[in-house]
Formats: structure tokens, C-alpha cells, sequence
């Protein structure tokens, strides 16, 4: 799991600082994988070599997206759902880390690689460049 603390500027002009979660279980990484025709690893290889923008940024905003969740406060849940999803999506919040994140291919790979469980894999599954 992931921790980012994020410092954002709300719909209101409040300046808030505030920790968002993410990850990706061994599960949701195994259903990536299967429903991805020729493994979700090579298509994200794929859209590397060849510097499909495009592409990147719809899937990486998938990732992102499929990653946030909320903590349960007795810490024995990642709640995550649509909805859940949708209204981070729609914060300050969102777009600044996306837009961090997307522009810096070396924080982006430290993110994908920092939510994903490291017994999956010791080098995650982002593609180095």
C-alpha cells in the first residue's frame, strides 16, 4: 500500500493537505493480467517502445484509478468501488498527482511499482525505460 500525502487547493480556495491510498492486490493484478489480451506487462511494453501517449495516459489513469481506495478505520479493509473511484477523480487532489505523475516517467514508474505488493515481483511491472 501506498501512502501519498498530497497539498491541493479545493473548489472553495481552501488550501488542504491530505494522505490518499493506493494499491493493487496480488488478485486485481492477476485479473489484469488474464483479461489483457497477451498479458497487461506486454501491452504495457507495447505502449512504451512505442511512446503511445495516448494510450499511456488511458491507462494509466485506469491504474491510478483502480489503485485509490479508502482505509476502514479498524484498518481491516481497502475499501474501493466506483464510486469511490469517480469522486477522487473529481478532486483538486486527482489532478494535481496525475498530472505529477504523468509528466515524470521515473515517478510514475516509483508509483506503480510502489503499489503493487514487491512479492509479485522485485522490480514491479512497469517497464524501465
Amino acid at each position: 500500500m501506498l501512502k501519498k500525502r498530497i497539498t491541493y487547493t479545493d473548489y472553495d480556495g481552501v488550501e488542504r493537505t491530505e494522505d490518499f491510498y493506493f494499491n493493487l492486490s496480488k488478485s486485481e493484478l492477476a485479473e489484469m493480467e488474464l483479461m489483457t489480451v497477451g498479458s497487461f506487462t506486454n501491452a504495457l511494453q507495447k505502449m512504451v517502445d512505442a511512446k503511445d501517449i495516448s494510450d499511456l495516459a488511458r491507462t494509466f489513469k485506469e491504474i491510478l484509478l483502480r489503485a485509490y481506495g479508502e482505509k476502514s478505520p479498524d484498518g481491516k479493509r481497502f475499501m474501493k468501488s466506483p464510486d469511490i473511484s469517480l469522486a477522487f477523480s473529481q478532486t483538486p487532489a486527482y489532478d494535481k498527482l496525475f498530472m505529477e505523475l504523468f509528466t515524470d516517467a521515473d515517478k510514475m514508474i516509483a508509483f506503480i511499482n510502489g503499489i503493487i505488493p514487491t512479492e509479485v515481483s522485485p522490480t514491479g511491472i512497469v517497464p524501465r525505460k
